[in-house]
C-alpha cells in the first residue's frame, strides 16, 4: 500500500492535493524546482543552509490536514526554538506508531516505559496495515517531500517513538538504522548521552543491560542478548550502536570460543546479528578507530594465545584480517587515539608475567610499533577527553592517566571509601569518570572524578549507581 493511499484512508485526499499544489509552487527564494512530472523534486536543502522558516514552510503543509488537537509541537523538543513544526499523533497511531494517551514532558526523554510494553498490545489492524506497507522500500520517506527534508522531519520526532516508527515500513526502518540519520540528529543538536551498564545480581546468576541518564535514573532494561551466555566477550560502540563480540560459552558442558557478533540499535531497541569474525576468540582487546572496529589477540578455540587481528567495516559489513601482533597476547585491552589503535596490559607468551609493552597499530600503513611504558594487570579502563584512565590490580587507590601525545603517565590518588580492597569498574557520563564498586558495600556511594574541576575539588560522590554489580559499561550518544 502506497503512502498516498494511506493519506486517502484518513479522509484527506483533497487536502493532500493541496499539499501537492503547494509543493509545485515556485517561491521567490526558489526552494523547490520541479524536475519532472510526478513527485520528484530537486532540493536546495543540501546545497544551502535553510532558515527555520523554510523548514516550517516545507513541513507544515504535509500535516495541515491532520486534527490540530492531536499535533505535537516538535520544534520545542529541538534547539531550533523558532521552528513551528507539527506531526500528527493520529496519523502515527493509525500506523501503529504512537499511543494517543502518551504525552511527552521532557526534552531529554529518550526512553519510555511504553517501549517495554508487550507487542501483543498493538491491535491486529495496526499490524496488518504496517505489514501492507512493509515491502514498499522504494517509496518516498514522506510523500511530497525530498528525502533530505523528510529525514530531518523524522529526526525531530521524539526518540521514544523510534522503535514503533521502525515498524511502519522498511523505508523508515532503513532510515532510522542508517549512519546518516545519526548525523542529521547531531546537526540538529538532538544527540542524547546515555550510560549502558551490564550488571550482575548479587548471587552471580543473572545479568542484564540497563540504561541510565546523567542523573542516574534508570529508564529501561535492554532486551536479553541473543545467543548463549558468554564470558570474555568484547564491547564496542560504533555509530551509536552497541556491539557485543565473540566470547567464551559453555553449552551442554562443552566450552568453546565464539566468533558471533551482535549489534544493539538504541533507536529501534532491538538486537541483530552481524557477520561473524574470522577467528573465534575470547579475552581479547577491541576498540573503535576511524569508524571501524578492531579485535586483537585473545585466546582461541584450543585456549592458546592469539596474535591475529581483524577489522570490521560497517560499510561492507565484513571482517578483514589485518597485520598480526608480533607476539600472542591475551587478557589485554585496547583504545583508539588520533587514528591509531593502542593495545595494553594482559599477558604474552614472550614475556615473564604481565606485559608492560604497548602495541600501537597504524591503519594507514597496516603496521605495528611498540612503546615500553605501559601498565600491567589493569582491572578497569576508560577513555575520557583523549586520555586513558586506568586502575591496576596492585594499586586500587591510584588512578593512572595516560597522555598519548607524549606517552606519559600521571598518578592521581583515589579517596578511600569503605574497604581499601574494593575494586572498581569505570563509566563515562557528562564528561566525568564514574567509579562503580565491584562489591556490594553498605552505604557506598559512587566516586566521581571531574578532570576539568579546579585543583582539590576533582573528586566528588554521586548518586548514580547500577542496580547490581557492574561488569562493564559504555556511553552512547545518539
Amino acid at each position: 500500500m502506497a503512502f498516498t493511499e494511506i493519506w486517502a484512508m484518513c479522509g484527506a485526499r483533497d487536502n493532500f492535493r493541496g499539499l501537492w499544489n503547494t509543493l509545485h509552487k515556485t517561491t521567490k527564494r526558489n526552494y523547490y524546482k520541479s524536475r519532472i512530472s510526478g513527485m520528484e523534486y530537486e532540493s536546495d536543502w543540501t546545497r544551502h543552509r535553510k532558515t527555520s522558516a523554510f523548514t516550517a514552510q516545507a513541513i507544515r503543509p504535509a500535516t495541515s490536514f491532520m486534527p490540530w488537537s492531536c499535533k505535537i509541537p516538535i520544534g520545542r523538543y529541538s534547539r531550533l526554538n523558532t521552528i513551528n513544526i507539527y506531526i500528527s499523533l493520529d496519523f502515527l497511531k493509525m500506523l501503529g506508531v504512537a499511543n494517543g494517551k502518551k504525552r511527552l514532558t521532557e526534552t531529554n526523554m529518550s526512553f519510555s516505559t511504553s517501549l517495554t510494553q508487550d507487542k501483543s498490545t498493538h491491535s491486529r489492524g495496526n499490524l496488518l496495515l504496517a505489514s501492507q506497507v512493509a515491502d514498499d522500500i522504494d517509496c518516498p520517506i514522506l510523500p511530497g517531500l525530498p528525502d533530505d527534508v523528510a529525514k530531518y522531519c523524522l529526526a525531530l520526532v521524539p526518540r521514544p517513538y523510534f522503535p514503533a516508527m521502525g515498524a511502519v515500513c522498511k523505508k523508515w526502518r532503513s532510515v532510522i538504522k542508517s549512519k546518516e540519520f545519526l548525523v542529521v540528529r547531531k546537526l540538529a543538536g538532538l544527540l542524547e548521552e546515555w550510560l549502558y551498564v551490564l550488571t550482575m545480581d548479587s548471587e552471580g546468576k543473572e545479568s542484564h543491560w540497563e540504561v541510565m541518564d546523567c542523573l542516574g535514573h534508570r529508564y529501561q532494561l535492554l532486551p536479553p542478548m541473543p545467543g548463549p551466555v558468554k564470558a570474555g566477550f568484547g564491547v564496542v560502540v560504533l555509530n551509536g550502536k552497541l556491539l557485543v563480540m565473540a566470547g567464551y560459552s559453555v553449552i551442554d558442558g562443552n566450552g568453546s570460543a565464539s566468533a558471533d557478533v551482535y549489534e544493539y540499535d538504541s533507536f529501534l531497541n532491538s538486537w541483530s546479528k552481524l557477520s561473524k569474525m574470522n577467528v573465534a576468540r575470547y579475552d581479547f582487546a577491541c576498540a573503535e578507530v576511524n569508524g571501524k572496529v578492531y579485535a586483537v589477540g585473545g585466546c582461541g578455540m584450543d585456549g592458546d594465545g592469539l596474535s591475529s587481528a581483524e577489522m570490521y567495516d560497517p560499510d561492507t559489513e565484513k571482517w578483514t584480517l589485518v597485520e598480526s601482533l608480533r607476539r600472542p597476547r591475551w587478557s589485554c585491552f585496547a583504545c583508539g587515539f588520533e587514528g591509531k589503535l593502542y593495545v595494553m596490559g594482559g599477558r604474552s607468551s614472550f614475556t615473564i608475567g604481565n606485559s608492560k609493552f604497548v602495541d600501537v597499530y597504524n591503519p594507514e600503513s597496516n603496521s605495528w610499533c611498540e612503546i615500553k611504558n605501559g601498565c600491567v594487570m589493569v582491572t578497569a579502563h576508560a577513555v575520557l577527553e583523549k586520555k586513558l584512565f586506568c586502575m591496576e590490580w596492585k594499586n586500587q587507590r591510584k588512578l593512572a592517566i595516560f597522555n598519548p601525545e607524549d606517552n606519559s603517565w600521571k598518578m592521581v590518588p583515589v579517596p578511600l571509601t569503605g574497604s581499601s580492597s574494593i575494586g572498581f569498574r569505570f563509566g563515562i557520563l557528562d564528561g566525568k569518570l564514574l567509579l562503580f564498586s565491584r562489591e556490594e558495600a553498605p552505604g557506598y556511594r559512587t566516586l566521581l572524578y571531574d578532570p576539568n574541576a579546579s585543583p582539590g575539588s576533582e573528586w566528588q560522590t554521586s548518586e548514580i549507581k547500577p542496580s547490581g554489580l557492574c561488569l562493564c559499561s559504555v556511553t552512547i550518544k545518539a
